[in-house]
C-alpha cells in the first residue's frame, strides 16, 4: 500500500470563532498538509504522521484526532513529562497574528530517538517535511532528520519540502538560510511562498525563486504567492496557475498547507503539475472559508 507520510510537529490551537471566543483544535503546518491529503488521496493510500507528543490529556487527545481523521498513528512517539506546544490565532486588520508558547514542546527532541526516523520513513512513496519540521530540532537534530530522509530517497521515495521560513523560530537568518539552502538539496518537490522567500534570499520573482531551487536540484518548484497566480516550474516547463476568482476569505489559516497536500495528492494521481496546482488552489479557496487550519473532510467539496 501507497505511504504518504509527514514529518514534524502538531500543537494545541486557539483560534477566535468571530465572536471574541477561542476554539481548542489541534494543528501545525505538516500536519495540516496530511490532513488534507488524507482528504484527496484514494484510500488505498496510507497517510502517516510523524511526531513526539507527551504524556498528556491533550497528547493523547491529538492521537484519537488524528486516527478518527484517518491519519496513521503508528508513528507518534511519546515523551514522558514533555507537553504539545500551543499557538493562538487572533484576527487584527484584515490579517491573522499568531502567539506561540512551545518551548517545552514533546516535538523539540523528535530526533534524538534513536532510529526512530528512518523507522517512521521507511518505505514511504511520498516524504514531506517543511522549515518547521527543522526549525525546532536542534542542529544535530537536523542533521539526523535530513539523513533519514536522504535514505528514505534512496528506497524510492519522492521528498517534498515546505521551505516556511518564520524568523522567529530560528537563532539567525544565515543559520535559517544555509539550513533551508540544505533540506531544499533533498528535496525533489518544493513548494515556497514568494514574499517569504523574498524576505530571506533577496528573489526579485517567483521566477527567481523557483530558478533558485531548480538550480539546487529540484525536480518541480510551486511558488505560492497568497491570492497571486502560483508560479509552476520544471526542468521542462513553466507557468502560472491563477486561483478562481471569487473565493471569500475568512480566515488564511492553513491556506499553503492545503495547497501543498491537494498538489502533491494531485501529482500522486498523475495530475500534470499545472493540473495539480490548479487542484490545490481550489481546496485553498475552501479552506479559507472556514476557521482554523482545518477543515472537516466531509464539509471539502470535490
Amino acid at each position: 500500500m501507497p505511504r504518504f507520510v509527514s514529518v514534524g510537529e502538531c500543537m494545541v490551537e486557539m483560534s477566535e470563532d468571530g465572536s471574541g471566543l477561542y476554539r481548542l483544535g489541534y494543528a501545525g503546518d505538516t500536519l495540516n498538509t496530511a490532513w488534507y491529503a488524507r482528504a484527496r488521496l484514494p484510500q488505498d493510500w496510507d497517510v502517516d504522521y510523524v511526531t513526539a507528543l507527551g504524556d498528556d490529556l491533550y497528547s493523547q487527545q491529538m492521537v484519537e484526532f488524528m486516527a478518527d481523521a484517518g491519519i496513521g498513528t503508528d508513528h507518534l512517539q511519546k515523551v514522558e513529562g514533555r507537553r504539545p506546544g500551543l499557538y493562538l490565532i487572533h484576527q487584527e486588520d484584515g490579517d491573522r497574528h499568531f502567539t506561540y508558547w512551545r518551548g517545552q514542546s514533546a516535538a523539540r527532541p523528535l530526533a534524538d530517538i534513536p532510529d526512530f526516523l528512518e523507522g517512521a520513513l521507511a518505505g514511504a512513496h511520498i516524504a514531506y517535511f517543511s522549515g518547521i519540521s527543522l526549525a525546532i530540532l536542534h542542529p544535530r537534530g537536523r542533521g539526523t532528520l535530513m539523513r533519514a530522509l536522504h535514505l528514505a530517497r534512496l528506497g524510492g521515495a519522492r521528498i517534498a519540502f515546505d521551505p516556511n521560513e518564520r524568523p522567529a523560530l530560528w537563532t539567525s537568518p544565515r543559520v535559517m538560510g544555509s539550513t533551508i539552502t540544505a533540506a531544499a538539496i533533498l528535496a525533489d518537490v518544493v513548494l515556497p511562498t514568494f514574499p517569504d522567500e523574498a524576505a530571506l534570499f533577496g528573489d526579485i520573482s517567483p521566477e527567481a525563486v523557483a530558478e533558485r531551487y531548480l538550480s539546487w536540484g529540484a525536480e518541480e518548484v510551486v511558488v505560492k504567492n497568497g491570492a497571486e497566480p502560483a508560479f509552476v516550474a520544471t526542468r521542462e516547463s513553466q507557468g502560472w496557475v491563477a486561483p478562481r476568482p471569487g473565493a471569500r476569505s475568512i480566515d488564511p489559516t492553513g491556506a499553503g498547507d492545503s495547497f501543498n497536500g491537494a498538489y502533491l495528492s494531485a501529482r500522486a494521481q498523475g495530475a500534470s503539475p499545472l493540473e495539480a496546482a490548479a487542484a490545490a488552489h481550489a481546496l485553498a479557496a475552501q479552506v479559507i472559508a472556514h476557521r482554523g487550519a482545518l477543515v472537516p473532510h466531509e464539509v471539502l467539496a470535490r
